[in-house]
């Protein structure tokens, strides 16, 4: 459990305007606001903030078999927006990318104060696959992600929200817009998918400044519109040569490295000659995504391990999926040691791989540019970097065939990183350095005992990114601190006895930890918390007439606590795929008890 002394635990009320003062015509509900007609049994007090107006939000409903999550709405500008459609309504039944077109509104010309991307699908009752769905703007992915399950009597339906304000300038011009959500609907797969999307941009208001958003947003898709690049090998990559300005101050790149085919499940794969053995994919459970700027290595984004709503067990996922499964987050990586680099005025090639891809990785990437307005050139380049072009791995093989055929035992495989890259460029501001010290362990372990009779797997994974990223101007500096912790369990066994009925029993827990601070001259500036952890089980015993008995429970838990006192908690519970419990706030409780 994250912990540290920094982050308060108890939610600050702050200070919040009157209902009817702010921009929507509120009603006030003790510590929150709710526009009217809102149903008063399904609010929640602390949950949002529309600007400066806390907002009540409908709680999930217990007993519903919907999909539903434990994470908070976006915190929103307190601003009017403007609302751009994408697209509404639409039916993805083939296998053909549907087109859109993006039309600034004359009302919001920008800068903005925030950028919204708001998306609802849905599908019919029946049967469906998990089915990868993304939207792209001017090529830029806006939207990665995947699809819910349906059950013979369920058609769920779900919202996601992505806060694209850093993306601002992209939605200054007109862009071609492409959705794509390949499906097959036949005779066997019914389930018809459907979806809307809108944009909502948030002018920035009189006395406030705009969100800093990157001057240039350049795709790194497959094609001009958009699409991912399928990376097969450790050897296939996506590339792209950039020429940008002169004056680059700083960028960074969005990875989005989803696992496909075989390597959807990479956290399983073994050895190649373990794997001819026992099935399954191949090449370890190490994976990596490695960013190279002209060949140089330039970065690491570590994968993280998504599980789809139909993944092992489609059960475990109904009606709350696993972390991130419906809308996945980038991996960014700080490239701005390579500013001085890129502003040379020469075309650049970035390119992506993956570490140990077998079959297969669908990757994209949005490199996000910062120029300096205060010159039209600047100099600079990479002073040290310490990077290897590919981690080492070490592999532990214990595993033996026992007397009657069976494989009992274990294998490993872990890696480290260790790694400094910098660079600097004269700004017009003077001298910017920047260092980003990386560390990252990987390590995958997995049990096997395995014979004609069971099969029982134990996997143990974890990945902890630790990042620092430090920069100083004219003797002053500041840090950004970063610590990410990706843990991932799973327990599996399939057991048929003689003269018993075939029972499976599946156990797993999946997190994303985060801790970060911000540091000036040594000085603590924030310090944030975030913990997302879902945990689904599932018991299952097949009767004489192979009729199934289950006793599927999900749990999820979602923290985020910071240094100013903001505070969120929610903890869902569902049982036989409905809703159970929904708690609020517990672990916001003032630590001294009071109220």
């Amino acid at each position: 459990m994250l912990t540290p002394a920094s982050v308060p635990g108890a939610a600050n009320p702050g200070q919040f305007k009157l209902c009817a003062d702010s921009l929507v015509a509120w009603e006030r509900v003790g510590e929150c606001c709710r526009l009217p007609g809102m149903s008063a049994r399904l609010l929640v007090g602390f949950l949002a903030v529309y600007g400066s107006v806390r907002v009540c939000e409908a709680a999930p409903e217990i007993g519903s078999a919907n999909t539903v999550t434990a994470e908070p709405p976006l915190i929103r500008a307190s601003s009017q927006p403007c609302s751009v459609e994408l697209f509404s309504g639409l039916v993805f039944a083939d296998f053909s990318p549907k087109s859109f077109s993006y039309v600034p509104p004359a009302a919001c010309p920008g800068p903005f104060a925030q950028v919204v991307l708001e998306v609802d699908l849905s599908v019919t009752p029946g049967r469906q696959f998990d089915r990868t769905v993304n939207v792209w703007i001017g090529g830029v992915n806006v939207y990665f992600g995947t699809t819910q399950e349906p059950s013979a009597t369920v058609g769920p339906t779900w919202h996601v929200e992505r806060d694209l304000s850093d993306y601002g300038s992209l939605f200054t011009l007109d862009r071609a817009g492409e959705v794509r959500l390949d499906n097959v609907v036949d005779a066997t797969y019914t389930g018809i998918l459907a979806g809307s999307a809108r944009v909502l941009l948030y002018p920035v208001e009189p006395g406030h400044g705009a969100r800093s958003a990157a001057d240039l947003v350049v795709p790194l898709s497959a094609t001009d519109t958009g699409g991912t690049q399928s990376l097969a090998t450790s050897d296939d990559r996506l590339a792209r040569v950039v020429e940008l300005p002169p004056n680059v101050e700083r960028a960074y790149l969005d990875v989005y490295a989803q696992s496909q085919a075989s390597d959807e499940f990479w956290y399983s794969c073994l050895p190649d000659d373990l794997a001819a053995t026992l099935g399954g994919c191949g090449g370890t459970a190490l994976r990596e995504t490695e960013i190279m700027i002209d060949g140089q290595a330039a970065g690491v984004a570590p994968v993280f391990p998504w599980l789809y709503t139909g993944a092992i067990d489609p059960v475990l996922w109904r009606p709350i999926p696993a972390v991130q499964a419906l809308a996945f987050e980038p991996y960014r990586v700080d490239l701005t040691p390579f500013a001085g680099l890129l502003a040379d005025g020469s075309p650049h090639e970035v390119a992506l791989r993956v570490h140990n891809a077998q079959d297969h990785f669908s990757l994209t990437a949005i490199l996000l540019v910062y120029l300096d307005h205060g010159v039209e050139r600047v100099t600079g380049g990479v002073t040290e970097n310490t990077l290897a072009a590919a981690p080492e791995s070490s592999v532990t093989n214990d595993l033996a065939t026992t007397s009657d055929g069976g494989i009992l035992g274990r294998v490993a495989v872990s890696a480290a990183r260790r790694f400094v890259i910098a660079g600097s460029v004269r700004t017009s501001h003077g001298l910017v350095e920047t260092q980003v010290i990386q560390s990252t362990d990987f390590s995958n372990e997995q049990v096997f005992d395995v014979s004609s009779t069971r099969y029982d797997w134990d996997l143990e994974q974890t990945t902890r990114i630790d990042v620092v990223t430090r920069t100083t101007v004219d003797g002053r500096s500041d840090e950004l601190r970063s610590q990410r912790t990706w843990p991932l369990s799973i327990h599996y066994s399939d057991r048929a006895e003689p003269g018993q009925n075939e029972v499976l029993e599946i156990g797993m827990r999946q997190a994303d930890e985060r801790l970060e601070s911000t540091w000036h001259d040594g000085q603590l500036l924030r310090s944030t918390v975030l913990e997302n952890v879902v945990e689904p089980s599932d018991r299952r015993e097949l009767d004489a007439t192979l009729g199934t008995l289950g006793a599927a429970r999900t749990v999820q838990r979602y923290f985020f606590s910071d240094s100013a006192g903001t505070c969120y908690s929610r903890e869902l519970r569902a049982a036989m795929a409905v809703l159970t419990d929904v708690i609020d706030g517990e672990r916001c409780e003032p630590l001294d008890g009071t109220h």
